[in-house]
């Protein structure tokens, strides 16, 4: 007897060609944990993924996962240029931000990094009771452990309480409450004023949505991070964010849940073989990143006044 669909889960991702093989893996672990009783509509914002890896991706469908190519070039072409990146990242990363206004038939979507694995079934996450909130994300744990970030995201960002700043990795976004805030107008205008070079779009997003945010727990949005508060069982969802990537590092966090579901993936050899191309110079480098990121979070929080005395 066939399943019962009884509920249809809009799930983004934002890739480049090179992300690919971690798409990849982050869709083998989302269908391990799926529940047959979902429909799971994934759909992948890009701009440049080739037809062979489309191919391969497309693989991965399911009875109950659809999954859709979704090419953002006519859309961001008005803004592409004033899309401030640095270091690793892409344009990819600002693309959740159009969202509200790209697809209105949705009311609530799942935005989902790529480097990830998820541990259980994603449905859970998306079903959280959001109120009239914007969005509903977990606290960023590279914030809470730092106290040059911890100055940054309320001097800069703007944030009442760094434990409220929220990792933009993970998010269940509002679609029908941000288009009602008209969050894209609200975000071009910002835009064209104010360039946020540490997080990029997820200070954008802390920015506009303060205020508005349901937090979540850490363990849909578990990063490799040493937290004695956070047994390995309870983890739902790990993200290898930053540089903290074990295709490219051995002592990773966690490291087992990926090579765990890479394995399962086409793209195993070739994941492998990223880790082995990966040079000395490049492990230097991104051993410094970290450092290099606190010292622009420090520059930035320097050149703001602090008025967080005279709040009440």
């Amino acid at each position: 007897m066939a399943n019962i669909i009884s509920k249809e889960i809009p799930i983004f991702f934002a890739v480049d060609d090179g992300y690919c093989p971690f798409l990849a893996v982050a869709i083998q672990s989302l269908i391990d944990n799926a529940s047959p009783e979902n429909k799971y509509l994934i759909k992948v914002l890009n701009t440049d993924v080739s037809m062979e890896n489309k191919k391969k991706i497309s693989k991965y469908e399911r009875e109950n996962v659809d999954i859709e190519f979704v090419d953002l070039n006519y859309y961001i072409q008005k803004v592409k240029d004033k899309l401030y990146t640095r270091d690793y990242y892409s344009k990819t990363t600002y693309f959740r931000l159009f969202l509200p206004n790209l697809y209105p038939q949705y009311d609530k979507v799942l935005y989902l990094d790529s480097d990830i694995v998820i541990l259980d079934d994603i449905a859970k996450l998306y079903n959280t009771d959001m109120g009239d909130n914007l969005v509903a994300a977990a606290p960023d744990d590279v914030i809470q452990f730092n106290e040059v970030f911890q100055v940054y995201v309320e001097k800069v960002v703007g944030v009442a309480d760094y434990r409220r700043y929220f990792n933009a990795g993970i998010l269940l976004m509002n679609l029908d409450q941000m288009r009602k805030f008209k969050f894209q107008e609200k975000f071009l205008f910002l835009l064209d004023r104010i360039t946020f070079a540490v997080a990029q779009d997820q200070d954008y997003l802390n920015r506009m949505c303060k205020g508005r945010v349901k937090l979540i727990d850490r363990v849909w949005n578990r990063m490799p991070i040493a937290d004695p508060k956070i047994k390995t069982e309870n983890v739902k969802l790990v993200h290898y964010n930053l540089a903290f990537k074990p295709w490219h590092f051995e002592d990773i966090l966690y490291k087992e849940f990926f090579w765990m579901y890479a394995q399962e993936t086409e793209y195993f050899d070739a994941i492998q073989q990223i880790k082995e191309n990966f040079t000395e110079e490049d492990r230097i480098r991104g051993e410094q990143s970290h450092e290099k990121l606190a010292k622009l979070a420090r520059k930035e929080s320097d050149c703001v006044g602090d008025d967080r005395k005279y709040r009440k």
